[in-house]
């Protein structure tokens, strides 16, 4: 017997909690109905699964053993086996039987690294990438197929055996089996889930705009496979990355990973560079980043074209302008790549050359946001920004600038790396007047419209000179804390 510690003595990590010692802990306010809230797990003697994680770990999965009995036999109920550093439940099968499940709570962070395969590992990473994609494209076909003809859409599990289990035995498809079957299982997974929000979205069950059915992918676009846990992935003392039947990569590590992760995708860009991309499980992230100073300074954020940001004492950022730094040396690529002829060597490496560019354009920005939003995050206490229409402005007439600047992006990471600080975010309604309204005397007296947007300073009828996008700061900071304070921000 496990037997759990008693309420407020001292524990070492690893300790038995009582039913509800853990405060991560919510299986007491589930279904008590479904659940047998007894304080003692049971007997484990006997049970390979218990076996196999005192000998490996939790990171064990109960299908990993028995799999026919875990399909044949009906979970009665659950107890709680939480410790203070983890949460589990027993779950107790009906056959007697029980397991331990990990309850993750928390946030999923991820870690990108580059690869450099050898040219051995680059072929066989290449028949894993080919093995998904076509499992992937086959599932949206045969659901395809089956909504033309007028019968139900194949279920996951039929899926999964057609496409996978018994294509091996195929002739056709023989070479799936070359390959491990964790990435299949994965990208048989995504096709499902694509197709569930679009269902979901034409339901209007799912946040967010509009989503289309999933589309077939393509060879030259993006490539990925998934590896979980099941998969035996491993990160090697030496510093490489294992993976079943390719071998062991080479990592550019450039920080340690705070938990062992539970999947690593691999990635090939379409310019021909390979990323691992971890995803660890982490119950609170904060304590993972540097500690910032307290500050009690305040600002607003305007945000804007000809400047991308203004705030508090007319500090101003800049416009980067990647895209337009580099048009010119794109348009020049995919020149020279409408010349090229369909199917050739040399169009394959003019699609390269147009695609290192973009990745030029993208990796810039990106980098220069994350610098921004870190700057910005540790010299403010409060942050009170606009709440723009992010798809409005990119349909108008300064679409192109507006895609350039990325202000969407750039407000999402703002408001994910305050919160991860404790810093105050708040957005104020994107009808307040904070241009118009004069930050002196608090009439609409500013310049008004698209029609008035060349009005750079103005002057207000109580005398106070204003710059268009310093006065906005003003108000905007204003408008935020005056939410705050009332509890109506928008965070």
């Amino acid at each position: 017997m496990i037997t759990l510690a008693p309420a407020g003595s001292e524990r070492k990590p690893g300790t038995r909690l009582p039913l509800g010692g853990n405060p991560l802990c919510t299986l007491a306010k589930r279904d008590p109905l479904r659940y047998n809230l007894s304080p003692t797990p049971p007997e484990t003697k006997g049970d390979p699964l218990a076996t196999r994680r005192q000998l490996f770990g939790s990171g064990v999965r109960e299908s990993a053993v028995r799999p026919s009995a875990r399909r044949r036999t009906r979970v009665i109920g659950a107890l709680c086996a939480c410790t203070q550093d983890h949460c589990h439940d027993w779950v107790i099968r009906q056959d007697g039987l029980s397991y331990l499940v990990d309850r993750v709570f928390g946030v999923h962070l991820r870690y990108r690294f580059r690869l450099y395969p050898t040219r051995p590992q680059r072929g066989a990473l290449a028949r894993v990438f080919g093995s998904c994609r076509v499992v992937f494209n086959d599932a949206v076909a045969a659901r395809k197929l089956a909504h033309s003809e007028g019968l139900p859409y194949p279920t996951k599990a039929l899926l999964s055996r057609a496409l996978i289990t018994e294509a091996k035995r195929s002739p056709k498809r023989a070479w799936l089996a070359e390959v491990s079957a964790v990435p299949l299982q994965q990208a048989l997974a995504d096709a499902d889930r694509a197709h569930r929000n679009f269902f979901d979205s034409l339901a209007g069950k799912r946040a967010g705009g509009r989503v289309g059915p999933p589309r077939f992918k393509r060879r030259s676009n993006t490539q990925t496979a998934r590896f979980t846990r099941n998969a035996r992935f491993a990160l090697l003392p030496c510093g490489r990355l294992r993976l079943p039947k390719i071998g062991d990569l080479k990592v550019a590590w450039s920080r340690e990973l705070p938990a062992e992760p539970s999947s690593v995708t691999i990635i090939k860009t379409t310019t021909g560079k390979y990323y691992a991309s971890f995803v660890v499980a982490v119950e609170d992230d904060s304590d993972m980043m540097e500690p910032l100073a307290d500050s009690d300074t305040e600002t607003g954020i305007d945000l804007g074209l000809a400047d991308f940001a203004v705030l508090r004492g007319g500090k101003v950022i800049q416009n980067p302008r990647f895209f337009k730094r580099l048009e010119r040396r794109l348009k020049k690529a995919q020149r020279a790549l409408s010349r090229r002829v369909m199917g050739s060597a040399n169009r394959a490496k003019s699609r390269i050359k147009v695609a290192l560019v973009y990745e030029k354009i993208k990796n810039s920005r990106s980098d220069w946001i994350n610098k921004q939003v870190a700057t910005i995050v540790a010299e403010n206490q409060g942050i009170y920004v606009e709440d723009l229409h992010v798809k409005a402005l990119i349909r108008g007439h300064a679409a192109k600038s507006w895609h350039d600047a990325a202000a969407g992006m750039f407000l999402t990471r703002l408001e994910s790396k305050a919160a991860r600080a404790g810093r105050t975010f708040a957005r104020v309604d994107r009808f307040f007047p904070s241009t118009r309204l004069c930050s002196a005397c608090g009439d609409l007296t500013g310049p008004k419209g698209v029609a008035e947007l060349g009005v750079r300073k103005w002057t207000c009828g109580c005398g106070a000179v204003h710059d268009r996008d310093q006065n906005a700061e003003i108000n905007i900071r204003r408008e935020g804390k005056r939410l705050v304070a009332a509890g109506q921000a928008d965070t």
